[in-house]
């Protein structure tokens, strides 16, 4: 292609490409954002702040700030720590503040790019499906229309204000494409490999996914030969196995540590079942995943285009995809076997734009006869899926829609009316006009679907200026108090548990050491801790989340949280020891005067085996008098126990029924009251325990006194399976626990008592005469054992990638106090030295290396022969 033709094509990508975000970009003039006010600005936005803020600082593998700590680089490969566009974005930025023409980014600055971002991304991606689709054999203007197709898709949009990372998938797909069709033509491997080198850097999870399409496209490609002269089977297979195995060489690098991190994240079974097939959605006129073409649907029914390869090998992939959509089975297996998510059809979108191209390429074989059949049979069935879904989803919720039914219907007959003036008369500026409506249509599709669907039926237009200081996300009333705390907090390791409701991203967002972090891939031992060793409640059941650490005095001693900020409406549940140090016109902070240090030694060991069957309670008290490890390698200490008091409590019902597990609340609030036995006076606490579900499986919230707490429906993907919940309550004269109006399975009622004798010791002793260094993902700590204690616990959570040396021997890492830090000491000095690299990094660089070299001679390997043949 000639130089000229490929500026033309750059800048008609690039125009395209912001006509299809012209929606957006008068938005942005209107001071509203291109971003979604849900994971958008909980977790897109925070992430790129929380990244950029770390590797601009020259640490890139781990942070405190991460949750309660953690390997970032491995954690959030599945967002941005390793995405391609991200980091290039990211050098930009950073080449801009270092030479001062910018200042640092805030949250601010990165809303602000998403736009220009996605401008120039999704131009590459027409670019790209340009060079794919020619490269097929496709002329270059029936190529760019096919590319528009599969470029102004409504899923591109979706995911680029939902969930941005998606879309960089939509750029590797073309390149895969040329990448395959290389080997195939001409047995040349080296576009494979810089395609699949790229994915497998860039994101495991769309790796995968490109993983499944990969071998349906090769076996499609070898039942529809696209070209004569093809390179022997034998030898493609060869060369797509050894191309595959030098890209994941090459990717290992991110790919390694980002599917290690997925694998030791914890996402409980998927227990419902996955039909084979169920209509979801009307893909014609009203889906929020993708939306057909009308020019598409024509073609499907046109027969003679069939006996074109390069249009039968495109349509039969289409048609595939089309049956793909409405099985949710597919949808599992495209999200690894686990709960159906339809994250994939941008891959109908780039063979629905092939399949467009080759139709436009031998359109003139049609006749009139032959396209009136396709009208009427394409009409029938729009008219089909609109009665179908009508009565699908109800007459209402179809209203919604038909503004945008009616538009598509009108796009339908323009389309088709072209169709049938080109098909009559053969004419060239009849075929231009053609294709011209093919891409604006499908600019009018992608702006009425970010207007309609995405900014007023899914809230994007409320995401302005105003929503990112409102103080539900980051008022200025919190910055201030928190920077208040931090200003006069000496520590820098000092945690303070406060966060905006269902904002589990806070810290980021206020740039402060938190408790609570949301993200789709976490560390599976702290979820662990939450759920089933500690049962600590956050507010809110979720997968994918955690938070606070349930106003549990003792927990906050122990993993270095000294501050608790919130409304003064709950001040009522500040934890035991807690003290107001802070305070604004709504909030009110409060510190912590009993406080542990970061370094804590023991002389107690205990075992999680021998604690397994105890309660929560026992086991932060063993926390407290010593160590918890994982693994058995001595004698152990008798752990501590509490009484559960239920039995001598009395339970009564108000505004319900409970008998036999079973409790029926029959009005809003009702539930049962607990009355405690005269406890001691120094009781300070309760500790309550129960097993609630909801029989009809809604899901519901749980009040027990001042402290309120949300459980999931059982249809959820993203519920816990976990019912057993555990509420620290101030010691009062009745404990309530109230409910919605329902059926409720509750049972194995447990009641403890609190007095922190425990806490008060340990928070008395004198310090540990450590001295520690803290300097990116390197610690050094120096510990003179005179007092011959057993172990070190840190609260610093466990996970592969630390590395441990005591006077500049390796030692090996345990699991202490359930999901943190701990190793053996030795008598006398101890010269500690813990370094954290991604899981399996030192093998990764190697594999790189090798993966890089073995592509040059693969390469060159294969030229030589296509020289000598």
């Amino acid at each position: 292609m000639r130089k000229k033709s490929v500026t033309v094509l750059i800048i008609s990508s690039l125009l395209l490409s912001a006509a299809a975000h012209f929606f957006f970009i008068q938005e942005w003039f209107n001071g509203r954002f291109m971003i979604g006010p849900n994971d958008g600005l909980s977790q897109m936005a925070p992430f790129k702040k929380f990244i950029y803020d770390q590797y601009s600082q020259g640490n890139f593998f781990y942070s405190w700030s991460f949750g309660l700590g953690g390997g970032f680089y491995s954690q959030l490969a599945y967002y941005f720590s390793t995405s391609i566009i991200f980091l290039m974005t990211a050098g930009i930025v950073f080449s801009l503040e270092t030479i001062g023409l910018i200042s640092h980014p805030d949250l601010l600055f990165w809303i602000n790019t998403i736009l220009p971002v996605s401008i120039i991304r999704l131009s590459l991606i027409i670019l790209t499906a340009v060079f794919a689709f020619r490269y097929m054999g496709i002329r270059t203007t029936a190529a760019f229309t096919g590319a528009a197709v599969y470029g102004l898709s409504v899923m591109y949009f979706r995911h680029v204000v939902f969930w941005e990372f998606f879309t960089d998938a939509m750029l590797w797909l073309p390149l895969l494409v040329i990448g395959t069709e290389k080997i195939i033509r001409e047995g040349k491997p080296g576009w494979f490999i810089v395609a699949w080198s790229l994915m497998f850097f860039n994101n495991f999870y769309f790796a995968y996914i490109h993983l499944i399409f990969l071998f349906i496209y090769i076996a499609f490609r070898w039942i529809v030969p696209l070209s004569r002269q093809e390179y022997p089977k034998h030898k493609q297979l060869f060369l797509f196995f050894l191309g595959g195995v030098i890209s994941f060489c090459i990717g290992a690098v991110s790919f390694i540590p980002a599917v290690y991190g997925f694998l030791h994240n914890y996402r409980p079974a998927y227990e419902e079942q996955i039909p084979f097939f169920f209509i979801t959605d009307n893909i014609l006129h009203a889906s929020k995943y993708i939306i057909l073409p009308a020019i598409l649907v024509l073609f499907l029914f046109l027969v003679p285009l069939y006996k074109e390869r390069t249009y039968r090998f495109f349509a039969l992939l289409t048609i595939l995809f089309i049956i793909f959509h409405f099985s949710p089975l597919a949808a599992s297996a495209f999200n690894g076997f686990s709960a159906p998510q339809y994250r994939w059809e941008y891959l109908l979108s780039f063979t629905a734009g092939g399949c467009v191209a080759a139709g436009l390429q031998s359109l003139h074989k049609v006749r009139l006869n032959q396209l009136f059949l396709s009208i009427i049979i394409s009409f029938g069935l729009y008219l089909f899926m609109a009665e179908a879904m009508t009565y699908v989803m109800g007459p209402k919720l179809m209203m919604m829609f038909e503004e945008q039914i009616d538009i598509i219907i009108q796009l339908f007959f323009l389309a088709a009316l072209l169709l049938c003036l080109y098909v009559w008369r053969k004419h060239a500026s009849t075929f231009f006009l053609l294709q011209l409506v093919i891409i604006i249509s499908g600019l009018v599709i992608v702006n009425g679907y970010e207007q309609m669907t995405m900014s007023e039926k899914f809230g994007v237009d409320r995401v302005s200026r105003d929503t990112l200081q409102d103080p539900a996300y980051n008022g200025a009333e919190q910055q201030q108090l928190i920077k208040k705390i931090q200003h006069s907090e000496q520590d820098p390791l000092v945690r303070i548990d406060w966060m905006n409701p269902l904002r589990n991203n806070t810290p980021i967002v206020q740039d402060f050491n938190g408790t609570s972090l949301y993200s789709s891939i976490l560390n599976e031992e702290l979820l662990f801790f939450y759920w089933r060793d500690l049962q600590i409640d956050m507010g809110r059941e979720s997968v994918s989340r955690y938070a606070t650490l349930g106003n549990r005095a003792n927990l906050y001693g122990l993993l270095q949280t000294n501050y608790w900020m919130r409304e003064k409406a709950e001040a009522a549940n500040a934890p035991f020891g807690f003290e107001p140090v802070a305070e604004s016109a709504h909030y009110i902070a409060y510190k912590n005067t009993l406080s542990l240090p970061f370094i804590r030694t023991a002389r107690h060991v205990f075992y999680e085996k021998e604690l397994k069957n105890r309660s929560p309670l026992d086991k932060e008290h063993a926390m407290l008098s010593g160590v918890v490890l994982d693994k058995k390698n001595g004698k152990s200490d008798v752990p501590p126990t509490e009484k559960n008091r239920i039995d001598e409590a009395v339970i009564k019902e108000k505004n319900a029924a409970y008998d036999n597990g079973q409790l029926k609340v029959t009005k809003d609030n009702g539930g049962i009251v607990i009355t405690p036995r005269l406890s001691s006076e120094k009781t300070k606490d309760y500790y309550v325990q129960f097993y609630i579900e909801n029989v009809h499986g809604k899901g519901f919230a749980v009040k027990v006194n001042q402290y309120r707490t949300t459980r999931k429906r059982a249809a959820s993907i993203y519920k816990t399976g976990i019912h057993t919940v555990l509420i620290r309550v101030p010691k009062e004269e009745h404990i309530a626990i109230q409910l919605p109006k329902g059926t409720y399975k509750l049972k194995h009622l447990k009641l403890y008592e609190e007095d922190y004798r425990e806490l008060q010791q340990t928070a008395a002793e004198k310090s540990t005469p450590a001295k520690m260094n803290w300097d990116k993902n390197k610690i050094s700590i120096t510990y003179d054992n005179h007092t011959d204690e057993r172990y070190m616990a840190l609260p610093i959570p466990f996970e592969k990638g630390w590395q441990l040396k005591i006077n500049n021997e390796e030692k090996e890492i345990e699991k202490a106090n359930f999901a943190f830090i701990g190793f053996p000491l030795e008598k006398g000095n101890n010269q500690i030295e813990l370094i954290y690299r991604p899981p399996f990094f030192t093998i990764s660089i190697v594999l790189l290396v090798l993966g890089v070299a073995a592509a040059v001679w693969l390469i060159r390997r294969q030229s030589s022969k296509k020289q000598t043949s």
